[in-house]
């Protein structure tokens, strides 16, 4: 009985390929795995090349680089900041072409209105009178501090530390405001509660980050001044801003580093909670 025998100097070997597309021969293999790769999913490495999915898993697993607040480290532009200015000049040219009676009233807030329509304690940040100078100088207040709120505190912080500041200057509104008075229905625009949040949240930041924090507060005082003396200008909205934006800054700023998540969403919520509860209670005494 005879058995089949391999010619002399001949080699009995598989083909390579690609594990990922197993009809293409590959003789290049991953510096990592040792697996066949063919160039499409071949990654340059430093010495030779790597497979896609060693590069994928060496993503995964690599260290997270964190500001000193917690948030991941991201290079580019400020998203957040603005997708909120970009929001604000997109509303306000809406404004000036279908007027007060048109996309203004829509989303203005007073306190007879977010009653019945509670959407408009967020919407009435975006919106502003038809002077200019009103969004102007709310939009370049943002741009100063927005990005540097959200590079620390990372964009989602940075997103629920901006719509409570405003959710909060509307409720402040409501508090302070008369049932029975003119206050009750004169609507309020622009995102000054929102800013002022911004205002007391980077106060409490720099003096976290051991930052010179007295310019800020000079500030901060000066624009609750001239909420007080010019006409027109909800300095409610201004005060109950600035409360919420304090609070939620120093519970991001001083929370303890490894709670530093759970502690930021619980407060979070509890703001939240505190902030809807307060202008029902007030809607129900109303």
């Amino acid at each position: 009985m005879s058995t089949p025998s391999t010619p002399h100097g001949a080699a009995d070997q598989t083909v390579p390929t690609c594990p990922r597309h197993p009809d293409r021969v590959s003789y290049v293999r991953c510096q990592r795995c040792g697996r066949p790769s063919c160039p499409e999913c071949s990654v340059p490495a430093s010495v030779g090349v790597q497979c896609v999915d060693c590069v994928r898993e060496a993503q995964r697993n690599a260290p997270v680089h964190r500001t000193a607040l917690g948030a991941p480290l991201r290079g580019g532009r400020p998203v957040v900041t603005w997708t909120i200015i970009g929001l604000c000049l997109a509303s306000y040219v809406l404004q000036l072409a279908m007027g007060w009676g048109g996309w203004t009233s829509r989303l203005a807030f007073s306190p007879a209105l977010g009653e019945i329509e509670p959407w408009r304690f967020v919407t009435a940040a975006f919106v502003h009178s038809t002077s200019f100078f009103h969004i102007a100088l709310n939009m370049y207040a943002l741009w100063i501090v927005g990005p540097y709120l959200e590079n620390l505190l990372g964009r989602v912080r940075f997103t629920a530390l901006y719509l409570l500041s405003a959710i909060g200057g509307q409720v402040a509104v409501v508090l302070l405001a008369d049932p029975s008075g003119a206050s009750w229905f004169t609507g309020t625009v622009g995102a000054s509660g929102a800013v002022f949040g911004l205002f007391g949240a980077i106060f409490v930041v720099m003096r976290k980050m051991g930052q010179e924090a007295r310019g800020m507060l000079v500030i901060i005082g000066l624009n609750l001044v001239v909420g007080f003396v010019v006409p027109n200008i909800s300095w409610q909205g201004h005060l109950g801003g600035l409360v919420t934006g304090t609070v939620l800054g120093a519970v991001y700023a001083y929370a303890p580093r490894e709670r530093r998540t759970v502690v930021s969403v619980l407060v979070t919520v509890v703001v939240a909670v505190v902030l809807v509860g307060a202008a029902l209670l007030r809607y129900s005494q109303a």
